[in-house]
């Protein structure tokens, strides 16, 4: 016995899947269009070719999204590797029999034990404190400017010398002089 091969419009109609109504329809709409494009050289428009365009433009637009997320993420590793570097070669050591030196990250009060020379220029603003990786380092204030730089949050305390508000010179009680050596 030999199979006779069947076209995919006859195996639908012999499955049930689809009427002789709607075969015959089909394939009159499949000859008109065929009609037409011989006839009058009009391109017959293709929604299967419209979607798959569609679609790639689509892709190209989620790759191109995707490459710029990428990109964002590779520079904000750089620039944390920048900062771990200024920070890594640039610290100054702690004293652990030193002063503790109170200050506040994220509304918490942190302390941090430096000598008293250390305390005295971190007031000044000649040296500051900054943040990597929840832990803090000592710096030169000229590293911590190039710090806040690249990422303002990781400069936890720093005192810009010379700063002086307004406040401070129509203060009245400016003649009486806290000391910023209080002990608590």
């Amino acid at each position: 016995m030999s199979k006779q091969k069947l076209s995919l419009q006859e195996q639908l109609l012999k499955s049930g899947l689809v009427s002789s109504a709607k075969a015959k329809n089909i394939k009159s709409d499949k000859y008109k269009q065929e009609q037409l494009k011989r006839n009058n050289n009009i391109a017959v428009v293709d929604e299967a070719k419209e979607l798959v365009q569609k679609a790639l433009a689509e892709k190209v637009e989620r790759d191109r999204e995707l490459n710029l997320q990428i990109k964002q993420q590779e520079q904000q590793k750089e620039l944390l590797a920048q900062i771990k570097q200024l920070i890594d070669l640039n610290k100054q050591p702690q004293d652990a029999d030193g002063f503790a030196y109170n200050f506040t990250d994220e509304n918490k009060v942190k302390t941090l034990y430096v000598s008293e020379t250390m305390r005295d220029s971190i007031i000044k603003g000649r040296l500051a404190i900054v943040k990597l990786a929840n832990k803090y380092e000592v710096v030169a204030a000229d590293v911590a400017h190039k710090i806040s730089q690249r990422d303002a949050a990781s400069v936890i305390v720093y005192y810009e010398q010379g700063a002086e508000t307004a406040d401070t010179k129509d203060d009245p009680y400016a003649a009486f002089e806290v000391p910023d050596d209080l002990m608590w």
